[in-house]
């Protein structure tokens, strides 16, 4: 009988991210459909365990539903431009009463500490204020916006002294100015903002979609903010598509190393996203996220692990610790999140202008995804740069999958001297060669 915990082994795994998220800022932004779908108990859950885990948030609450059925009820409609509403007074006074009952009510919940709740025991010290300054959006293609404004200064200072001593920074998307009025704002551009001035880790997006995707509908992964700016050509203005991505990619130029669009739909996005290596939304970042590139040292650990299942099943002839260090600038290899997920070895022979391939791996989940097809290339760029005229690859699983690629069938008559004389004869590996152009 399996006695084992399912979750266990989830909480091993996500032992890393713990002790990288610990210490770490955070801006994440709850749009206001997700309170007002009755996702907001579970995600203040989710609050509260990022606290208990030494994470510093600043969480930013939209308003917009809310708002809404606050001025329809009332027979109010206001105009609305792109997607913003001219806040005038009437307008103001209802954005006002909902954002201080929104956030009179975040902070209600995110007291709770009797025995039968999940925040039994967690105290947390939530504050908010005048921490946003603003400014009006004025008169645009002659329209006067009144009181709809937009960010002129987050006070980066004051919400640190308020993180240095262990609170939760709480931000509504309202604004104050030097001459004592409040102004509407949108909820994306406190994030973003807020996200700049505190140089923080990571601007979290919780909106309706899961992400972006490609043409076929697949959730893109990640994605460089130039790779994401065009998409915003298609977005409607003002939607929370084009607010959020305009944010993400904004936030990501402005030096936030990693932006995420997540759907509060889901249950477990943002514990998903932050505690698991491949995530579940769509990640905007200057910096890749999974890179090729030259071996070092820092990786024979890595190596290690990701070579020893196939040496285990004999796909692989196995190799020491000390001949990866003495061979490590051979190698490529792919890192992900600071995972060894593949690699591959061109090694030269002394003399002559052949080259071999060798050590091509790629972890077993992260297979299908063209890694394989890109240390191959890169290897062969490898091999023209020191002026290689011919590679050579031996191997007993995977003959199909290189002659794919351009390699044909050889004979040991093909090998330089040096490793025709080393063929292991009983592991009968197949040996196909390339010309290299």
């Amino acid at each position: 009988m399996d006695t084992r915990f399912p979750f266990v082994d989830w909480f091993r795994n996500a032992s890393p991210y713990i002790n990288a998220h610990r210490g770490r800022t955070f801006v994440i932004l709850i749009e206001g459909e997700a309170m007002a779908s009755g996702r907001g108990e579970q995600l203040i859950q989710d609050l509260a365990l990022l606290h208990t885990l030494g994470v510093r948030l600043v969480v930013v609450f939209g308003i917009r539903p809310q708002v809404h059925e606050s001025l329809t009820a009332a027979g109010v409609e206001p105009t609305r431009v792109d997607g913003r509403w001219v806040a005038d007074r009437t307008v103001m006074a209802h954005v006002e009463q909902v954002a201080a009952h929104q956030r009179l009510w975040l902070e209600a919940r995110l007291s709770l500490g009797l025995p039968s709740t999940p925040l039994h025991g967690v105290e947390l010290s939530v504050i908010s204020g005048n921490l946003v300054t603003a400014k009006p959006l004025g008169v645009r293609e002659g329209i006067d916006f009144d009181h709809s404004g937009e960010v002129r200064r987050v006070r980066a200072n004051a919400i640190e002294g308020l993180l240095d001593k262990g609170s939760l920074v709480l931000l509504p998307p309202l604004g104050f100015s030097s001459t004592g009025e409040v102004f509407d704002l949108d909820a994306s551009e406190v994030a973003q903002h807020a996200a700049v001035a505190l140089k923080a880790d990571k601007l979290i997006l919780l909106g309706e979609s899961e992400g972006l995707e490609d043409e076929q509908g697949a959730l893109l992964r990640q994605l460089s903010p130039a790779e994401a700016e065009p998409r915003l050509h298609s977005a409607l203005p003002g939607s929370e598509l084009a607010r959020h991505l305009n944010a993400a990619c904004a936030a990501a130029r402005e030096g936030v190393a990693r932006t995420h669009l997540l759907s509060w739909r889901n249950h477990d996005a943002l514990l998903g996203e932050l505690f698991t290596r491949d995530g579940v939304g769509t990640m905007i970042t200057q910096h890749r996220y999974e890179q090729l590139r030259p071996a070092t040292l820092n990786d024979v650990a890595g190596l290690l692990e990701l070579l020893e299942p196939l040496e285990r099943r004999g796909m692989l002839v196995a190799r020491s610790r000390e001949r990866l260090e003495h061979e490590i600038d051979d190698y490529m290899v792919i890192e992900r999140d600071g995972m060894v997920i593949g690699c591959a070895a061109l090694h030269v022979f002394p003399e002559t202008t052949v080259g071999e391939m060798a050590c091509v791996a790629v972890h077993d989940n992260y297979r299908g995804g063209e890694r394989g097809e890109r240390l191959v290339e890169a290897l062969e760029r490898r091999a023209r740069q020191r002026g290689l005229s011919e590679m050579f690859v031996l191997t007993t699983h995977t003959a199909h999958w290189f002659v794919e690629r351009g390699f044909r069938t050889a004979s040991l008559d093909d090998l330089p001297p040096l490793k025709r004389e080393a063929y292991n004869h009983a592991r009968k590996s197949k040996v196909l060669v390339k010309h290299l152009a």
